[in-house]
């Protein structure tokens, strides 16, 4: 059994502080990523390596350090990268033990990177926030105010103020002066819980809007602890905007991009980058999702500028890699650009881009390699199967969209517990796979010939193939192989989290400024 290569807390810290590129990927399941890890760790659960690993680490040979809280999962990670082609895979010296028992500061919850920064931000730029109660009463006195959500519109559309308007936080200084042309007009900026609703408001406030303008402190959640209703189902989203209102959130954006140190470059510019090949260089298109399906660069991911400063460690896990954003009407990008080079990251904005140049089309692809040979059935022969029975049919969904709606009879199991938990029961008539597109399912189905000496069948097309050919789900938490732990359940999304959970939430959001101070690897500054 060759020997793990090892890194010490000391060796990542290093490379975080002097902002040379790293990947440390935490390889547990989401909620317990979520309970403890380091500030710029990024979760890369093992049980989906193969397809999040190609996209959010484009260089094979980029220095990765992966962990876990007990070393039962990283020698299985490395040899997965190994044979993803990485070539720099090292291990944590004594996993998140170690990290702490060497004085690595140890965070929790998830995007803790943004979300920390959005404390700072506060804290430096004092950021003016109204407390719910004052946001009802202007509302219910019929103040000329306007609430813009700055959250994802599924999000806004589960839960969102009163009279709120869905503005992702990337589309405020090109979407607000529209929606509030009177400079008397008071804007107020949510989201669930506090950073999109602190970043949208600075953004506004650093853009040089003339509104009065305010987060609604502590979001969504504010107003729940507050005892006030909140809507739900509400479809009311920005409208477009004329070429002038365009020229002007250009000008302002530019302006605050530069001032944070951002640069631009065109097509040739990028070309010279993309030679490089000893950087990691992440193209991200900021434009919404829609936009990105109807034409985008290739090669660029969407990643709506909102959520992009929301979630870094998601859509750019190698911390010192490079970022290049797009925008066709470059406000967005110029914004966004302004917050990630406070974050510490080297940012340019892609400007001059023909619309003749947008040749691809659809949604982000997800990059993997081949799982390999399978045998497919169809819904109908799955239906079949289980009608005749027994049968034992395994599905790989998360768990949260399991409980929602899966095949009856089906059994939930998380793919890297494959081993401990496939014989919690016995496996009855033939084997077969599902999860909900069926990839999934295709890459854990060597993993179960191998622990069970038969090649299982595969449902083609997974869940979603056999809910398009009009055969029923059913909802519950029964039938589970595995503990649901692989998502981690938010204290901010949602409409049924205990209050207690919601206030330990903000307590925790209050703190992480200190958290900051003590972990010293961050090099945010705000402008």
């Amino acid at each position: 059994m060759p020997q793990l290569r090892l890194a010490s807390t000391h060796d990542v810290r290093l490379s975080l502080i002097t902002r040379a590129e790293i990947a440390l990927i935490d390889l547990r399941e989401e909620d317990p990523f979520a309970q403890a890890h380091p500030l710029f760790a990024a979760n890369f659960p093992l049980s989906r390596l193969e397809l999040e690993a190609w996209d959010r680490i484009p260089r094979r040979d980029t220095p990765i350090v992966v962990y876990d809280d007990d070393g039962s999962l990283v020698r299985r990670g490395v040899a997965v990268l190994e044979a993803l082609g990485y070539t720099d895979v090292r291990v944590l010296d004594g996993g998140l033990t170690g990290w702490a028992a060497a004085g690595g500061e140890i965070f929790r919850d998830v995007n803790v990177p943004s979300k920390s920064f959005g404390e700072l931000v506060e804290a430096e730029a004092h950021t003016p926030s109204l407390p719910a109660p004052d946001v009802k009463a202007l509302l219910d006195d019929g103040a000329d105010v306007v609430v813009l959500d700055a959250r994802r519109f599924e999000e806004y559309r589960t839960m969102s103020i009163p009279t709120g308007i869905s503005v992702p936080g990337a589309e405020l200084v090109l979407r607000a002066p529209t929606l509030a042309p009177d400079p008397k007009t008071t804007i107020i900026v949510n989201c669930a819980g506090r950073t999109r609703s602190l970043i949208g408001a600075q953004s506004l406030r650093n853009a040089g809007l003339p509104n009065p303008i305010y987060a609604l402190r502590n979001g969504t959640i504010g107003w729940t602890l507050a005892g006030q209703v909140l809507d739900h189902g509400q479809e009311r989203r920005f409208t477009d905007v004329d070429a002038d209102a365009a020229a002007i959130a250009r000008d302002r954006a530019r302006k605050v991009a530069y001032r944070a140190g951002v640069r631009w470059i065109g097509l040739d510019g990028l070309t010279s980058l993309e030679r490089e090949t000893g950087r990691t260089l992440y193209r991200l298109d900021v434009r919404t999702p829609q936009e990105y399906a109807d034409g985008h660069l290739p090669g660029f991911r969407s990643a709506p500028g909102g959520q992009l400063v929301q979630e870094t460690d998601h859509s750019a896990p190698v911390r010192g890699a490079r970022i290049v954003l797009f925008d066709d009407l470059s406000a967005r990008a110029d914004m966004s650009a302004s917050w990630l080079a406070q974050m510490g990251w080297d940012v340019l904005v892609l400007e001059n881009v023909p619309a003749s140049a947008l040749t691809e089309t659809g949604p982000n692809r997800i990059h993997h390699p081949d799982p390999g040979h399978v045998e497919l059935i169809s819904p109908s022969h799955l239906l079949r199967l289980l009608t005749d029975g027994p049968a034992t049919l395994l599905d790989f969904a998360p768990g949260p969209t399991w409980r929602r709606g899966h095949i009856a009879g089906s059994r939930f199991i998380i793919r890297a517990r494959l081993g401990q938990d496939l014989h919690r029961d016995p496996l009855s008539g033939p084997l077969i796979l599902t999860s909900p597109d069926g990839l999934l399912a295709r890459f854990a189905a060597k993993e179960v010939a191998a622990l069970t000496g038969r090649p299982p069948l595969v449902l083609e097309g997974g869940t979603d193939a056999w809910v398009r050919a009009g055969l029923p789900l059913v909802a519950g938490s029964e039938g589970n192989l595995s503990e649901f732990d692989d998502v981690y359940r938010r204290p901010y999304e949602g409409t049924d989290n205990p209050h207690s959970a919601m206030q330990a939430y903000l307590d925790w959001e209050f703190g992480l400024v200190e958290q900051l101070r003590r972990d010293g690897t961050h090099g945010f500054y705000v402008i």
